[in-house]
């Protein structure tokens, strides 16, 4: 296997690994206010992540941010529950999410507070290399593997909107809520 493919494999797995739930429960949450109709405004969100996923991967690879552990794992939970709330709270009354730049904003420094719990270990991974193809293959499979997310949870909203003729109100507050009892309870267990 070659170095692109492993890169991007590394951040293919980053992002679909069940062991990872913290970034897929961040993915999620983050699209649940969109509905179907702007699968646009997903597709933008969801690379505004990877933007700042990438940029934090760049100043650590290049030795700038300091390892710490402990913090990482009290942010990314603390993201997730704040993301929650937006949702909920920046709910517009047509059923829409009322201010998308506010979104974007999130996913895009949220993006870099994820980048912190791969950050290290990219920079073991690169050994001696040049940083520019192996953050590009790595980004590029986080940017597939949260698309593959995507369609999933997508998939999941058209048959609770269309078919079970759900309220995508609902649908936000269930996920969001989710989202947030969960990252929560990662939260709390990262205190501890």
């Amino acid at each position: 296997m070659d170095n692109f493919t492993t890169f991007f494999n590394s951040g293919w797995h980053h992002i679909v690994d069940i062991n990872a739930y913290d970034h897929l429960l961040f993915v999620m949450t983050l699209c649940a206010a969109f509905k179907l109709k702007e699968w646009k405004q997903i597709l933008v969100i969801i690379t505004a992540f990877t933007i700042g996923h990438s940029i934090t991967l760049i100043i650590s690879a290049l030795g700038y941010i300091p390892d710490n552990p402990k913090v990482i794992d009290l942010l990314i939970p603390f993201t997730i529950m704040i993301t929650a709330i937006s949702n909920i709270k920046n709910y517009g009354k047509q059923g829409t999410f009322s201010n998308k730049n506010v979104k974007y904003i999130i996913a895009l420094i949220f993006g870099l507070i994820h980048g912190l719990a791969f950050a290290s270990n990219f920079k073991v991974m690169m050994f001696n290399s040049s940083v520019i193809k192996p953050l590009f293959a790595f980004n590029l499979g986080i940017e597939v593997g949260q698309l593959f997310i995507v369609a999933i949870f997508t998939a999941m909203l058209f048959v609770y909107t269309k078919l079970l003729k759900g309220e995508h109100l609902k649908w936000n507050i269930f996920v969001s809520g989710a989202g947030f009892g969960i990252a929560a309870t990662i939260f709390i267990g990262a205190l501890s």
